[in-house]
């Protein structure tokens, strides 16, 4: 039963994997006890209330936090200490970008004004159709910079549509067109690294990865996950060789990037998939305790998930093998 469980989860994690391509996601320097406290302590921690127009998107520090329901609400937790950059989107309207200040909790309002900028209409269609067709996405972001050529946003997208297409040549010119309006672009270098361990030029992978975190200052958990999928992968191609030495060895570089991430992405939904790959790394370095941890810690966060029956099955089955072996 447990191998059966694990076949059909660890086919779910691969369609969760892929699904990353829109968030992808070491700190070296990342103490022991830091790695074991994965999300901010709660007395750190707040809960807003965005009142707005019904079905806005909505990020915190440029991580979606998710979409108002019909009467204009979503309720963001947990929100870490400090201030944060609001932002807010919903079709028709021009997108709004402000700060949340530290005392700043409980309902927070935000009035959006309707626009009639073709280039960021023809942009919003691009972000709501990207999942469902990808051509048209792409044509609508072409569009974007068509009417408005300094639209980072668009160039940006547009990478991340020819990436998915295969299109590296392409996708690697959007990304530099995004550059030469956004020097310092965190997230387009994150993209770019994605961009080039497609076509396996590790090293430059890595240096955009890294790129991205220095430009982000430290904040980047796109690039944070990607490089802990790069050592993961790394780490399972050394271990179908037979080479278990250097399958290790990558597998401990995998886990010093995850809980950056982790940490990051906040309880935002893409963490669900974060958390669960990083539970799977330290199970694989038969390090059962690490793993229960990260899978309980993920239930805390996550309490109502549709994976968390079967998550509640795997510490279960992980504290049976650790008796077994003392």
């Amino acid at each position: 039963m447990r191998t059966l469980t694990r076949i059909r989860f660890n086919y779910k994690l691969r369609v969760l994997t892929f699904c990353l391509a829109a968030l992808l996601l070491s700190n070296p320097g990342v103490s022991a006890q830091e790695r074991k406290t994965i999300s901010p302590p709660t007395n750190q921690t707040k809960t807003i209330t965005i009142i707005t127009e019904p079905n806005a998107d909505v990020w915190l520090d440029d991580i979606k936090r998710g979409t108002t329901d019909e009467s204009g609400k979503l309720i963001v937790k947990p929100v870490p200490a400090g201030k944060h950059i609001l932002r807010v989107r919903a079709d028709g309207f021009k997108e709004v970008s402000q700060s949340l200040l530290p005392v700043q909790r409980g309902d927070i309002k935000i009035s959006l004004v309707k626009t009639t900028d073709e280039a960021e209409l023809a942009f919003q269609q691009a972000e709501k159709l990207v999942a469902t067709s990808k051509e048209s996405a792409k044509e609508l972001y072409e569009k974007a910079i068509t009417l408005r050529p300094k639209f980072a946003e668009a160039h940006l997208g547009l990478a991340r549509v020819l990436l998915e297409q295969s299109d590296v040549i392409g996708a690697l010119e959007a990304i530099r067109n995004a550059r030469k309006v956004r020097p310092n672009y965190a997230e387009a270098s994150a993209v770019e690294g994605r961009i080039y361990k497609m076509n396996e030029e590790e090293q430059k992978a890595l240096a955009s990865y890294k790129r991205a975190i220095a430009e982000g200052k430290g904040f980047q958990p796109e690039a944070y996950t990607g490089l802990a999928l790069f050592y993961k992968e790394k780490a399972e191609a050394a271990g179908a060789e037979g080479d278990f030495e250097n399958e290790q060895i990558h597998y401990a570089q995998s886990v010093k990037y995850f809980p950056s991430a982790i940490s990051q992405l906040s309880g935002a939904p893409d963490a669900i998939v974060v958390y669960q790959l990083f539970g799977l790394v330290y199970e694989k370095m038969k390090k059962y305790k690490d793993a229960i941890a990260v899978y309980e810690e993920f239930l805390r966060v996550f309490p109502d998930i549709s994976e968390a029956s079967v998550v509640r099955s795997f510490i279960i089955q992980l504290k049976k093998q650790m008796s077994e072996q003392q």
